[in-house]
């Protein structure tokens, strides 16, 4: 047998709620929809989720109204506590807070709209107990070199987005990406809870945040403070770099809640 991905369907009474849960703060993106359906998947290690409507003629019978009970989707994780702050300054509805078992296991939990239960994980590093604390040698940082490639692109109506540095890909404290917007592109008006500092690279930018618009060429770098409104419209071709915090999320006028940044995550 040669197993190539794994899927955990769930049978829920609010497949969108679900859905937006998952999408919203676990970084999920749609694969598939349809009527009383959806399938979720991320870009990494995590099991792809499929949702049900309760009741659904798809389903035999005898499990259409069953729902799993005491059952926990536990995803192991780096940076345990930066996910924890993320999620909470976002709303998020932690309900375990984050503790640390006995056995090294370091964990918090959200529970979802229908009750799904999601368990955010991170392992201690096992001690060496024959082994004096002297003797181990100290831990060195590690090159990481990234190159963009095409899991990593998302493409909007306004713009794509190429990720380079992110916790998925080994940064601990910076994301990174680089943004091309055709001419006559117009971005989203949104805030993100981070800072973010842009890089011109080809082509001008135009962009308006708190109140005041500038016209930004080629070559100039500009900050975006956090938790303004901000937009940027391209008047030609034009590309940029963009840093911010890892754990930034983003806010659209008049709708609750945030939003990850995919291609930061």
């Amino acid at each position: 047998m040669n197993v190539t991905t794994s899927t955990l369907s769930l049978t829920v009474d609010d497949v969108d709620a679900s859905r937006e849960f998952l999408c919203t703060h676990l970084g999920y993106q749609v694969a598939v929809a349809a009527e009383g359906f959806v399938s979720l998947t991320r870009e990494d290690a995590a099991a792809d989720i499929v949702l049900l409507r309760t009741g659904i003629e798809v389903l035999p019978p005898e499990q259409r109204d069953r729902q799993a009970g005491g059952l926990i989707l536990a995803l192991t994780v780096t940076g345990l506590d930066a996910e924890e702050r993320r999620l909470r300054e976002a709303g998020a509805p932690i309900t375990m807070p984050l503790r640390e078992e006995p056995w090294g296991e370091r964990l918090f939990q959200l529970t979802d709209p229908n009750g799904i239960v999601v368990q955010l994980v991170e392992w201690a590093a096992p001690a060496d107990s024959t082994a004096p604390a002297e003797a181990a040698p100290a831990t060195q940082p590690t090159l990481h070199v990234i190159a963009p490639a095409d899991e990593h692109v998302v493409e909007s109506p306004n713009a794509r987005m190429t990720g380079l540095a992110a916790p998925s890909r080994g940064s601990s404290e910076l994301s990174t990406w680089t943004v091309t917007m055709a001419a006559g592109q117009t971005g989203p008006e949104h805030a993100v809870s981070r800072e973010q500092v842009w890089t011109v690279s080809s082509g001008v930018l135009e962009v308006s945040c708190g109140g005041h618009t500038a016209t930004v060429p080629a070559g100039r770098t500009f900050i975006l403070p956090p938790d303004v409104l901000r937009q940027v419209h391209a008047p030609q071709d034009a590309a940029a770099h963009v840093a911010m915090r890892r754990d930034g999320v983003a806010r659209v006028p008049d709708t609750e809640g945030t939003r990850p940044l995919p291609w930061a995550q």
